[in-house]
């Protein structure tokens, strides 16, 4: 049984992509996969019952039978904290081929890393992937440097959220870093857009008919904004959108409506009129009313998309297509000791 230790320095990075893509894999080649994910914290009352997204996510994704506490186990750092880890992880690893373990990896402020993902690792004997999303800034020495502190548990990178015009150009970048690079996986949209429900929560509107369409994914985003072009022309230019419109505007809703188009937002906080509201129930397209004019429904949009989750099921075809093209599994294999 081998585990493998998944973090990133930074929230948001990929690390729940990761690791449920390479479940996915694992699965697919007839091995046994497991999900551990300890929260290692202070504890001097008895912790609040949650339930960690991620690891229930993942326990639906791998079809696993422990119960979230159990994956997602609050362990306190009083005392012989390689022994609870151990403990812990007993639960879960039992039978598995391949445990994967995420795990945070920060720094306290002054730059000195916190020892928790080091005495984790160490307990469990596992290797480590680093996910690191990507900016202009990378390589830097400072980052290099603090994935070396894995030393010999460290497998390599995953650079993710590349703008696809720069794949190549900063898997060169990353060759002669000293550090091996294990995937450089593209932007994607898909992969961290948003659900209709969630689009509704985040403008703060209400989902006025077709509530059963909540669960699907939004691709694109278009404003109905004033525009020489026949309003078909201009929206059909993008599939599978939210088209955020004023409310008071029904032509351009309605001609949204003839397109690919997977939610109305309206602004304002106005109803739509019976003929938009009777077209939208007709084609199965959800209409979102919410207060606020539509730069400032924008606003919220953009800060959504920037916080993103990995969360949907539906999202792991896509997830699989992508890291087949771009994820190396083999050097996976051959540091877990599991290539034939």
């Amino acid at each position: 049984m081998a585990a493998l230790y998944v973090t990133s320095l930074q929230a948001g990075a990929g690390k729940t992509v990761v690791c449920a893509g390479l479940g996915k894999h694992v699965l697919g080649d007839d091995k046994k996969v497991g999900f551990f994910k300890p929260i290692v914290a202070d504890i001097k009352s008895p912790p609040v019952e949650t339930i960690d997204s991620d690891a229930a996510f993942i326990k639906h994704v791998l079809a696993l039978e422990e119960p979230i506490d159990s994956l997602c186990p609050v362990i306190g750092k009083q005392g012989n904290l390689t022994n609870r880890i151990k403990k812990a992880y007993a639960k879960v690893s039992t039978g598995k081929d391949v445990v994967i373990v995420e795990g945070i990896w920060r720094q306290r402020p002054g730059g000195k890393p916190i020892e928790v993902p080091y005495e984790v690792v160490e307990a469990l004997d596992a290797r480590v992937i680093i996910v690191e999303a990507y900016s202009e800034e990378l390589p830097e020495a400072q980052f290099i440097d603090r994935c070396k502190d894995f030393g010999e548990y460290l497998l390599g990178v995953v650079l993710n959220k590349v703008p696809r015009s720069r794949v190549e150009h900063v898997s060169a970048q990353f060759g002669g870093a000293g550090i091996d690079i294990l995937g450089v996986l593209p932007e994607d949209r898909v992969l961290f857009g948003l659900t209709v429900g969630e689009l509704a929560e985040h403008v703060q509107g209400e989902i006025l008919n077709c509530t059963e369409k909540s669960a699907e994914l939004v691709e694109n985003f278009m404003l109905g904004a004033m525009t020489i072009d026949p309003g078909p022309d201009y929206f059909g230019r993008k599939a599978n959108k939210a088209v955020v419109v004023r409310g008071e505007r029904p032509d351009m809703q309605l001609a949204a409506l003839e397109t690919s188009t997977k939610c109305l937002v309206l602004s304002g906080g106005v109803s739509p009129s019976h003929t938009v509201l009777q077209g939208a129930e007709d084609k199965g397209i959800p209409i979102i009313s919410a207060k606020g004019d539509t730069i400032a429904l924008l606003n919220r949009i953009e800060q959504a998309l920037g916080r993103g989750k990995f969360n949907q099921e539906k999202k792991l075809p896509r997830l699989a297509e992508i890291m087949e093209q771009h994820f190396n599994f083999q050097a996976i294999y051959k540091g877990l000791g599991l290539a034939d």
